[in-house]
């Protein structure tokens, strides 16, 4: 079967083994060709530009709020109700992510406890466990709810206009090359 051990991993492994081929050397990765492939999606989506900017706010309202897993859900209704793209509301609630959830929330709990004018101290090192955290109760729940919805009509506001600006460049250069 085998004359010697250098063909056994040749055998079993030959894409380990063999070497790269020069035009596969210069192909971009996967990850960068799907990058790629959702810009010139979100570039290239259909509708007027009030509508996507419209559905991009509605997700960036949604992707705010503390409910994960709900938040693209939630986007995507807003977008329906408001009658903006579900699409763009959908990338929209990309805007919290793992990097970005401890600063969204902390800076939302900050503004609510601003707003309800709370004289307590929170020390975030203070909680190490959920029982802890529920020692705060509902202040803790309303504050961050409060500083949320807050924020998030401010952020989805200015997301709106500054996606409607981006939104209207992109279709004047699109426009422009299909002339060229």
């Amino acid at each position: 079967m085998f004359k010697n051990i250098s063909q056994i991993s040749q055998q079993l492994l030959p894409k380990l083994t063999t070497k790269k081929s020069l035009s596969n050397r210069h192909k971009p990765p996967k990850l960068h060709r799907y990058g790629r492939y959702l810009y010139w999606r979100f570039i290239r989506m259909r509708g007027t530009p009030e509508y996507i900017a419209r559905g991009l706010a509605m997700g960036v309202f949604a992707g705010l709020f503390p409910i994960f897993g709900l938040q693209t859900i939630v986007g995507v209704a807003l977008a329906t109700l408001f009658r903006g793209h579900k699409i763009a509301a959908a990338a929209g609630t990309w805007v919290s992510n793992p990097l970005t959830y401890v600063p969204i929330y902390a800076i939302n709990f900050q503004v609510g406890r601003l707003l309800l004018n709370s004289q307590e101290d929170f020390i975030p090192e203070s909680i190490i466990s959920f029982q802890e955290l529920m020692k705060y109760g509902s202040q803790f729940v309303v504050a961050l709810f409060l500083g949320c919805l807050v924020m998030g009509i401010i952020c989805g506001t200015v997301s709106y206009f500054l996606g409607l600006k981006l939104i209207y460049l992109w279709h004047g250069q699109r426009l422009k090359k299909m002339s060229n």
